[in-house]
């Protein structure tokens, strides 16, 4: 732009054409952020565009087509009587904003994560074609789970995981469960449909080209000879079990198959130009009996190396085990352990459909909370996969101008080596020193007359903060990295580990010169998301200060004040209430101020998590964002990973977490659940000073008894008993159980 004449030819065709000149629209938006060396993720602009390339072709078909049979999505948001309406008006794209809610299916270690909406509808493959169960009586009335006004769903984590979802009319019955098995080595997706109706009837097994984010195509489909499955675009086989009874197929210009399913004509086959092929299989049911009808589609065209049919039950038996008499709580941890091992096949993943990709922001997370419940194996192949990703000059990249990175991934790594109670092999040397150099490099001049003097430069950061800014998030990650770099550096190489040290240091003081300009700014002692923000909901993101970084004590006034203005200014129902961008409830940010009241003995917390219990789906699952009155997914992934995350975190924590050189047990522990005779358990639990197991026994003669097993990697640490409601103790070095007394 500066050394050619593109700005004016830019500009002169703008104008002839009634358009306004975008490179000063351009100039004009980024006059609202930071300089920055990098605007906005290349690879999150490409994911913005894929995502609204979709929309704008659901803007051409759903709305001209409404007598279709859409998504549970579209029939809420398109319906003006519905809660979840969205005028479209001047929308230019229509996307999924109000039921952004699916539950993943899957087997350990596949990389095939199949999807299932709130009304059973099965996306088999990634951002696939959909298959949906109806079931039709023979006065016509046709139950359509995505229109049905009585319908529940629920996850069952006894064997594997499935979804089932009932769905019911008047005497019309339809239950449809959805999961993942191996089949002689290849992962295979099952759909099971179970009807019954008074009168006799139809179950139809409906091929949709549509899926919980709008239209996906099907150009052509076939029923096979046996009338028993379906090849769809000659690629995807999907077998029914048992032969069609009847089958009609359809195209865009004759309509949904839907108003064809009492043709007389059958047709085995149909092709469709612009991709709106419908196809539906139909299967007698008699008068008051059930029929049940299986679809298989294979993930995989060849055998994986998959653990076998009982890997459920190995992956489980490896983790902290949850036991408390709360059967919602029960729940939601073990479908958030379920989610953690479906997501981590090899990398690990925040999502299965929106963010099936990598962010080492979400894998800091999602690795911690693995290796707090003792999945160390997955941690550790996950951890693997870092140094492969890192520049020549040091930087872990997965987005370009994310500067928290290179923190997050030295932190999560000393998590790694601390719960494990190893060291780092000459293999991590090499990606911790330059790791560790590059934000000492990164970091802005300490000479300079601003506000972010010694800061990391203005990027793009999480979105959730807002847009490009010198963010305390990516300071507090900074220095966290460097510490951990020092840390585990210490005995294989003083020089370096004595130099990081130094540079955290240095770098800490450059922000505590930096808060302390915003402290006479803002008049308090909150800490804002950068040196240039007013107080807001951005904001949330220096709570890494306290949690999950611990760089300062649990009672930093800085830390509880800014905890304090979150829950005062940006809760809504009970949860934190996140309007830049995400616009919607968020549990793990929710989560995030549990954790550092959890810290400083605040019982708020729990108010918190019991908000955040009461936002998962039926399946056990947060959307990213949340609605705050339709309760339904508004953003980001449907099946957030990083929630379950937290949800693991923050229940670890509630039972053991580390302190400095202290093992905390039992802080945040409800005391609602000693009121009952059951044992309340949680562990093998890892902590940087070894595995431990607690339990707590109610008493009816007083207060309630702490046990604790532990495996200690070197002397045991103080340990502080700290059961809310109760007395804290500090037993003696050879006690393995205390005696509480209330308050």
């Amino acid at each position: 732009m500066k050394w050619l004449p593109w700005r004016y030819a830019v500009k002169k065709v703008a104008h002839q054409h009634g358009f306004l000149d975008p490179i000063a629209l351009l100039a004009k938006l980024h006059g609202f952020a930071q300089p920055s060396e990098v605007g906005e993720p290349i690879e999150l602009l490409r994911a913005g565009v894929v995502f609204h390339a979709r929309g704008l072709i659901n803007s051409r078909v759903i709305q001209h087509n409404l007598d279709w049979v859409w998504p549970h999505w579209i029939e809420r948001q398109f319906n003006p009587l519905d809660p979840a309406f969205i005028p479209r008006a001047f929308s230019i794209t229509h996307i999924n904003l109000s039921q952004r809610n699916w539950t993943a299916i899957g087997h350990p270690d596949c990389d095939e994560l199949p999807i299932v909406d709130p009304r059973g509808l099965l996306t088999p493959l990634y951002d696939s074609w959909s298959l949906d169960g109806w079931l039709m009586a023979e006065d016509g009335r046709c139950l359509l789970p995505s229109r049905a006004d009585i319908s529940q769903q629920r996850q069952d984590l006894d064997e594997g995981v499935s979804v089932t979802t009932e769905s019911s009319m008047d005497d019309l019955e339809l239950t449809s469960r959805s999961w993942v098995e191996l089949e002689n080595g290849i992962p295979v997706c099952k759909l099971r449909l179970r009807a019954r109706c008074k009168t006799a009837g139809s179950l139809i097994l409906a091929l949709r080209p549509s899926n919980p984010e709008g239209v996906s195509f099907i150009h052509k489909v076939s029923l096979s000879d046996r009338r028993d499955g379906w090849l769809v675009d000659e690629k995807h086989k999907v077998a029914f079990g048992d032969a069609a009874d009847s089958h009609h197929v359809s195209d865009y210009r004759n309509g949904d198959v839907h108003i064809h399913l009492t043709d007389r004509d059958d047709q085995s086959e149909g092709t469709c130009d612009v991709g709106m092929v419908t196809a539906a299989a139909l299967f007698k049911v008699e008068a008051g009996k059930p029929r049940e009808i299986t679809a298989s589609i294979a993930l995989s065209e060849t055998q994986a190396r998959l653990p076998g049919k009982d890997a459920w039950q190995t992956e489980r038996e490896g983790h902290a085990r949850l036991q408390c008499p709360d059967p919602h709580y029960q729940f939601l941890y073990e479908a958030a352990v379920a989610s953690l091992i479906l997501h981590s096949p090899d990398d690990v993943y925040p999502g299965p459909f929106t963010y099936k990709r990598f962010w080492f922001r979400d894998a800091a997370f999602i690795i911690n909370a693995l290796l707090s419940i003792g999945l160390t194996a997955r941690a550790e192949r996950a951890l693997a996969r870092f140094p492969e990703r890192q520049t020549t000059m040091g930087y872990f990249r997965s987005q370009e101008g994310e500067w928290d990175a290179n923190g997050e991934v030295l932190w999560v790594l000393k998590r790694y080596f601390d719960l494990t109670g190893t060291r780092p092999g000459a293999n991590w040397q090499g990606p911790i020193k330059r790791g560790a150099r590059w934000i000492m490099k990164k970091r802005l001049k300490d000479t300079l007359d601003a506000p972010h003097a010694g800061l990391l430069p203005a990027g793009f950061s999480a979105e959730h903060l807002g847009p490009n800014d010198y963010y305390y998030w990516d300071d507090f990650w900074g220095i966290a990295g460097l510490e951990a770099a020092s840390a585990m550096l210490a005995d294989d190489s003083p020089e370096h580990s004595g130099k990081f040290a130094q540079g955290a240091r240095d770098f800490s003081k450059a922000v505590s010169r930096s808060l302390a300009q915003c402290q006479h700014r803002l008049k308090r002692p909150a800490m804002p998301a950068s040196p240039y923000r007013r107080l807001d909901a951005g904001a949330i993101g220096s709570l890494a200060f306290g949690y999950p970084v611990q760089l300062c004590a649990p009672d930093d006034p800085r830390l509880l004040d800014l905890a304090d203005f979150l829950m005062d200014r940006c809760l809504v129902a009970g949860a934190f209430y996140q309007d830049m961008i995400h616009s919607g409830l968020n549990a793990y940010l929710t989560l995030h101020i549990a954790q550092v009241l959890l810290r400083a003995g605040d019982p708020r917390y729990l108010d918190l998590m019991d908000a955040v219990a009461d936002l998962a789906s039926p399946t056990g699952q947060w959307p990213e964002a949340i609605h705050p009155t339709t309760k339904g997914g508004c953003m980001g992934d449907g099946h957030h990973v990083w929630a379950s995350a937290e949800w693991v975190l923050m229940i670890r924590n509630c039972f053991v977490r580390e302190e400095g050189e202290r093992l905390i047990l039992c802080g945040g522990v409800p005391q609602r659940w000693l009121e009952q005779s059951e044992p309340v358990s949680f562990g093998p639990a890892p902590t940087s000073f070894g595995t431990v197991t607690i339990r707590i026994l109610p008493q009816q003669d007083g207060g309630p008894r702490v046990e604790w097993e532990a495996n200690w990697h070197n002397d045991r640490p103080p340990i502080e008993v700290s059961l809310p409601g109760f007395k804290s103790l500090s037993p003696t070095s050879d006690a393995s159980s205390v005696k509480l007394e209330p308050v």
